[in-house]
């Protein structure tokens, strides 16, 4: 099952008993056929396409199909400044935010962004983002490495250095291509930028 997510919502709750996270609504709607288990995640701030398989079994199918890199994912973000190459990649070993306050230690992993510029505005870019690895916070920190965060981004940059102002990043799944679990047919979906993204954009034309 595929879900299209809303802004400020974890996937998995961050403590036991937390009730307000996404694998625990979906379950206490639709799960009258068995559990529902989220087969990858998205941040709390990010908003678009999450998918669910219906049991551990198909979990386990469709977690090594995003490990083996043959589900696909297509992201918008809004970025500050303007990016001047219309497309490229960024190839730059990174640590999440958990990884730089508690493993500092830890060596950076090895993590790949293609991406592409749709349009450009006045004190931003918008570009359609493809990750290749899927590391924690990847596109945030990426985009941050190379002087343009996300619009709303407090934890790879400082708010207060950007005149720009979203209440969260601005980051949304926009789609999801995936072979089936059972037939391994690509399966592919789309979400349309959320309401707040659409807003921005229109009082900043």
């Amino acid at each position: 099952m595929v879900f299209d997510k809303p802004p400020g919502l974890l996937t998995i709750p961050a403590i036991k008993n937390e009730e307000h996270a996404l694998v625990r609504l979906v379950n206490a709607q639709y799960n009258t056929q068995g559990a529902l288990h989220p087969a990858h995640r998205l941040d709390r701030d990010t908003s678009g396409v999450i998918l669910f398989a219906k049991g551990k079994a198909n979990q386990r199918i469709l977690m090594q199909a995003f490990k083996d890199k043959r589900v696909r994912k297509n992201y918008v973000a809004f970025v500050h400044g303007h990016v001047q190459r219309p497309e490229g990649k960024i190839r730059i070993p990174i640590k999440d935010f958990y990884q730089r306050k508690f493993l500092r230690h830890a060596p950076a992993q090895s993590a790949l962004t293609k991406y592409k510029v749709r349009d450009y505005y006045k004190n931003f870019t918008v570009v359609d983002v493809m990750p290749v690895t899927g590391r924690t916070n990847q596109i945030r920190i990426h985009f941050a490495k190379i002087g343009h965060p996300l619009v709303g981004e407090d934890k790879y940059a400082f708010r207060k250095d950007f005149d720009l102002r979203f209440r969260r990043a601005a980051l949304h799944a926009a789609r999801l291509e995936w072979p089936h679990p059972v037939t391994g047919k690509m399966t592919a979906i789309e979400s349309p930028l959320p309401v707040d993204m659409v807003k921005f954009l229109e009082n900043n034309t």
